[in-house]
């Protein structure tokens, strides 16, 4: 016996699509707020992974009524939810980056996660949920993010580095950029002057640097002693004439 397609009514679709507008407003918040911060995934591809997510949700709760109406045929709509967390793992790996030792994204790739569960949640009908999710984003990212920065200043050192590096090559200014990644911020710089000409190698620029940092000092000497230019980075505690 043919099955007939079922036509789910009007107005139960009009409920599906207001979930699914739910989805795209809790969604696309988040994907502001990406945006504002100039995060990798802003507010375009947080808003589609949001509404995808509901889509997929809606169609594994309410899509399959044709076939589910017979007594032989069974599904399980949280297979198609399982299959949305594992499709969106791909994506939030793609956001993940490693430069050196620095690993980036992280943040980024939890929030494509975050809000792909919002999404499925917005499409199962769980609005206050999804909304309270939507809320706790918030309450993690900006909430959270300047409380771990606070404590992480209170465990900052500060170091002092000597460094000789070839004038005029911009190695300075690429060095400050190194050390930003890495937690460390300069909070001094000094010209070096020798007292003897001989100590100075021609077209050669020593300077004093202090950085304040909660990672190991060696971390920051490791990157910035490889740069183009760079003729040798030093700690306080080492000999600087001995070099």
């Amino acid at each position: 016996m043919a099955s007939e397609f079922a036509i789910i009514p009007a107005s139960q679709e009009l409920q599906h699509a207001i979930l699914l507008a739910a989805a795209l407003v809790l969604s696309s918040a988040i994907g502001l707020e990406r945006q504002v911060r100039a995060k990798s995934a802003g507010l375009r591809t947080h808003t589609l992974v949001g509404v995808g997510s509901a889509l997929f949700m809606l169609v594994s709760k309410f899509g399959f009524a044709d076939v589910t109406n017979g007594s032989t045929v069974i599904l399980d709509p949280s297979r198609v939810a399982a299959q949305v967390v594992s499709g969106i793992g791909f994506l939030g790996a793609g956001l993940i980056f490693v430069r050196r030792d620095d690993v980036r994204g992280l943040t980024t790739a939890a929030s494509i996660w975050l809000t792909a569960a919002i999404g499925m949640a917005a499409g199962a009908g769980l609005l206050i949920l999804a909304s309270a999710a939507t809320v706790g984003h918030f309450v993690v990212v900006l909430g959270l993010a300047p409380l771990g920065r606070r404590l992480a200043g209170s465990q900052a050192g500060q170091h002092e580095l000597h460094l000789a590096y070839t004038n005029g090559a911009g190695v300075l200014r690429q060095s400050l950029v190194e050390a930003r990644p890495l937690g460390f911020a300069l909070s001094d710089l000094t010209i070096r002057k020798e007292d003897h000409s001989s100590a100075t190698d021609s077209g050669v620029v020593q300077v004093d640097v202090l950085v304040e940092g909660h990672r190991p000092v060696a971390d920051l000497v490791g990157v910035i002693g490889d740069l183009p230019g760079m003729v040798r980075v030093q700690t306080a505690d080492e000999n600087w004439d001995a070099a």
